[in-house]
């Protein structure tokens, strides 16, 4: 019988190195990315407004590993192994995957969000009981819409008042749908 779908503890891509996150990572993720408005704007979550936010967010992630539901890993350039850029946060449910992420506003435009789904939508498509990869954005969030498509997700189509950012709404926003089956 196969096993059940798990992302390594750590493994590299040509240009990131990424890792299991761990309770240390609390400050460098504070410091890096979960205060900034600009960076959480598509998210789930307000910014941090103090460090014990995100010591609370990190304790959580870090139980997700011990129940094999997902897998946060924390991103590092290759080139400076001790400045964490952002977090890369694999969802397992059945037979599919599904991936958020959020990137330090420093590190965008430098192409780590599609190295890294790239590698990430290869391993789970690569696992005998995985059969789809999927991710969706706000339909405002034409970034992160690019990225999918550039690892080679097909646009599925727009959920209708899906997702609530509730740093853009109130209310649930209309996102678009992306995924690549096997």
């Amino acid at each position: 019988m196969d096993s059940a779908y798990r992302v390594p503890d750590s493994f590299e891509t040509a240009r990131y190195s990424l890792r299991r996150i761990a309770p240390a990572d609390a400050s460098s993720i504070f410091e890096s990315y979960a205060a900034d408005a600009a960076v959480t704007r598509y998210l789930a979550w307000r910014p941090h407004t103090n460090i014990d936010d995100t010591t609370e967010f990190v304790k959580a992630a870090t139980q997700e590993w011990e129940t094999g539901r997902g897998f946060p890993l924390v991103v590092f350039a290759r080139s400076d192994p001790d400045d964490l850029i952002g977090m890369f946060h694999p969802r397992a449910a059945n037979s599919t995957v599904r991936y958020g992420y959020v990137l330090a506003r420093r590190a965008w435009g430098f192409g780590c969000s599609t190295e890294v789904m790239a590698w990430l939508v290869e391993h789970a498509l690569a696992h005998p009981r995985i059969f789809r990869a999927e991710a969706f954005c706000d339909v405002d969030n034409p970034a992160s819409a690019r990225v999918m498509e550039k690892v080679g997700m097909s646009r599925e189509g727009v959920l209708r008042r899906y997702f609530l950012h509730p740093n853009m709404s109130d209310v649930p926003r209309d996102c678009l749908m992306y995924a690549k089956v096997k």
